[in-house]
């Protein structure tokens, strides 16, 4: 799992052991992506991995997955570098390289050439990328936000402890899920403690995101980029109309996304269960006996009907035979 971020503090207890050496790009200071000033990218790696048994309530959502940080933001200052994007699309080619199945761009820039390119070699090399919607603090409206708007990204929006959009989300059609956006909180950069982001963003909603397909590429290794964002979009907690521009598919499920089967009904996902039998109904023979006790039932009755005015004229005659009409020629 690779956080291309502002560095990942490798020293807080939830991140001990869990972070692997990295790299410094946007000349930064060389300290293997693990240098982390604006305590940003530790928050996120903590979102995603923070392992278990620290003491605390606090865990991430793959806690068996392990980090390769990737340094190319100095601070979180919304920035429009003419250089960043280039910065950004070496940072994701070298993370491919060193084996990350699973990206983290929790970042907005400007869109270039050269950024989408290493975005598709990326989801060429079968590596999955999830990344911040963007934040309408950072993008003034509702504009595409990159490299979350190209294809083939998970582009994430945020929601609030209800489930509903953050305002500061950017709505947009290339929205694809959503996870917690607001009032966060995660590992500081130095020391032991803890920070929170009571004004949070899509960034660390991309960090809930990115540990769900963790755990999907650990359960099912084979799968897809494509696959992938298809099984967390098709497991997440829907909106009322199946998709939006704010939300998306809806929030992400984590454990859904591990646990269901999906395929389609001429197409049963492998190891689905078969269809149930029909159940034995145990009155079946009493239901069968009832229709034709009615069918002989109804028999009778027009008989008796058409045997009425027969019996009228019997009772009338005293039940004498009748007499056959005497008749002579014509003419």
């Amino acid at each position: 799992m690779a956080v291309i971020d502002s560095g990942v503090s490798a020293t807080h207890p939830l991140l001990r052991g869990q972070v692997r050496p990295g790299a410094d790009f946007n000349n930064l200071e060389r300290h293997e992506g693990q240098c982390d000033n604006a305590g940003h990218g530790t928050i996120v790696a903590g979102i995603i991995a923070g392992r278990e048994g620290t003491g605390t309530t606090f865990t991430g959502i793959a806690p068996a997955a392990r980090i390769l940080p990737v340094r190319v933001l100095p601070d979180t200052k919304t920035r429009t570098d003419e250089g960043l994007p280039a910065q950004i699309a070496q940072a994701i080619r070298w993370a491919v390289d060193h084996g990350a199945d699973v990206i983290n761009l929790s970042l907005v820039t400007l869109p270039r050439p050269e950024l989408e390119a290493a975005i598709q070699y990326a989801l060429d090399e079968d590596v999955v990328v999830v990344a911040a919607a963007g934040n309408r603090q950072e993008q003034q409206q509702n504009l595409p936000a990159y490299p979350a708007a190209y294809p083939g990204v998970i582009a994430v929006a945020g929601v609030n402890e209800q489930g509903e959009h953050v305002d500061s989300s950017v709505v947009g059609d290339y929205v694809d899920i959503a996870a917690p956006g607001l009032n966060i909180v995660g590992p500081a950069p130095r020391g032991p403690g803890y920070r929170a982001e009571p004004q949070g963003g899509t960034s660390f909603a991309a960090a809930y995101v990115s540990g769900a397909a963790a755990l999907v590429r650990a359960a099912y290794p084979d799968l897809s980029p494509a696959q992938v964002a298809q099984r967390l979009t098709g497991t997440a907690d829907n909106p009322p109309d199946g998709r939006n521009a704010e939300l998306g598919y809806g929030v992400v499920n984590p454990y859904r996304a591990v646990t269901s089967l999906l395929g389609t009904r001429t197409d049963p996902a492998p190891g689905a269960l078969p269809a149930p039998a029909p159940l034995r109904d145990p009155l079946a023979w009493q239901r069968t006996v009832a229709i034709w006790a009615a069918v002989v039932g109804a028999a009778l009755a027009g008989l008796l009907l058409a045997a009425r005015p027969i019996l009228a004229r019997g009772r009338g005659r005293g039940w004498r035979p009748g007499r056959r009409a005497e008749t002579g020629p014509t003419g």
